[in-house]
């Protein structure tokens, strides 16, 4: 069941007003996400399953990188351009392409170069195949990555963001997935933004266009399906602070590109930032049914920052919302549970909690008592 916990001494000193509601987008989707803390700006659908597209190739990008760091790939390794990847994936195809030779050996480096700028789908797939000998064996590693970064709402069934039906993501797992690149990989986010490669004689500019428009872009990526629409997830550090946005379901790159600037734009200068909890400090407690503690602290990851529409301070609740009973054990940076403002009753902003401490199983007597509580309240 949820679990509603009202907090509203949490900004008592202070009553700002959230301009969510001043703010539209004609993405069918879409997050603006705080990097540092997760806390969500503003949000549209954000939860509702989409047809990711070749932002998919994020996830792809992020499982080489991992390999890499785990020592089990190198950036100078060679992987061979199969048929599969040849025909699936190459100029034939008709979509984003390398342009790679029918059983040519390419280096790891040049491979990701071309899925990040040329969003190439045969580059993608040398890859999967390279490292997991099909896209499939591929693909699982994928989702496993992804429950490890906590994308509950993402399925990936290829390398490339081709159409399947069991291929889906949200909004919000785009930008967290673009957050946990940014966070891990510092030392290859460089690719991200060059504007240009070349493969076989052929140039092709970065397919995000807003790198290059100088409002502080730095990547990610974009996506297009004719089901899907246009869609990208970017990210700038204009302003005091780093942020991620995703748009999607847009009709054209030319939309895809005004309405990503402006969700950019509106989240770095509309605000002003407000922390009203410092690294570790407690939100709130959760309750907890036969551990060796009867609660349990919830902090954010880091600080909790909020963002407040400049010169405007009228409205604010917040609630901590999270699945109970909670049963032991807890680790401590357990995600458990999400803070929510509201201005007006309407969602401006959210952010996650995490366990603050352990919390083992409890003895006999605890979890005898605790059992005949969940009884009486009718959860057992």
């Amino acid at each position: 069941m949820r679990l509603l916990i009202a907090i509203a001494t949490l900004l008592g000193l202070v009553a700002p007003s959230f301009a969510q509601a001043d703010f539209s987008t004609n993405a069918k989707f879409a997050v603006l996400m705080d990097y540092e803390s997760g806390t969500v700006i503003f949000q549209k659908d954000a939860d509702a399953r989409l047809e990711p597209a070749s932002m998919t190739k994020l996830m792809t990008v992020a499982v080489v990188f991992n390999e890499i760091r785990a020592g089990r790939l190198s950036f100078d390794d060679q992987f061979f351009v199969s048929e599969n990847a040849w025909r699936t994936g190459g100029a034939s195809s008709g979509g984003s392409t390398m342009f790679a030779d029918l059983n040519s050996q390419i280096r790891v480096e040049d491979l990701v170069r071309s899925v990040i700028i040329q969003s190439g789908n045969d580059a993608a797939i040398v890859l999967a195949e390279g490292i997991a000998g099909s896209e499939g064996t591929f693909a699982q590693m994928m989702n496993e990555l992804a429950r490890q970064i906590g994308l509950d709402g993402s399925n990936f069934t290829n390398s490339t963001g081709l159409p399947d039906p069991n291929e889906y993501s949200t909004a919000r797992d785009l930008a967290e997935l673009g957050r946990y690149l940014i966070r891990e990989f510092p030392e290859y986010y460089h690719y991200f933004s060059e504007p240009e490669m070349e493969w076989n004689g052929i140039k092709q500019p970065n397919r995000n266009s807003l790198v290059e428009m100088g409002i502080g872009v730095d990547g990610l990526k974009t996506g297009h399906t004719e089901a899907a629409g246009y869609g990208s997830v970017t990210s700038t550090d204009q302003g005091d602070r780093r942020l991620v946005a995703v748009v999607h379901g847009l009709t054209s790159m030319r939309e895809r590109t005004e309405e990503g600037r402006k969700l950019l734009t509106w989240g770095a200068r509309a605000f002003e930032r407000f922390t009203p909890y410092a690294a570790g400090a407690v939100v709130a407690e959760a309750d907890v049914y036969g551990g060796e503690a009867a609660k349990v602290g919830l902090v954010g990851q880091g600080e909790i920052a909020l963002y407040l529409p400049r010169g405007s301070r009228q409205c604010l609740s917040a609630t901590v919302n999270y699945s109970g009973p909670l049963m032991p054990p807890i680790a401590q940076g357990d995600k458990i549970a999400e803070l929510r403002v509201f201005c007006n009753d309407q969602l401006v902003q959210s952010a996650p909690l995490y366990a603050a401490q352990d919390v083992p199983q409890g003895d006999l007597v605890r979890r005898a008592t605790d059992a005949l509580k969940q009884l009486a309240l009718g959860w057992l």
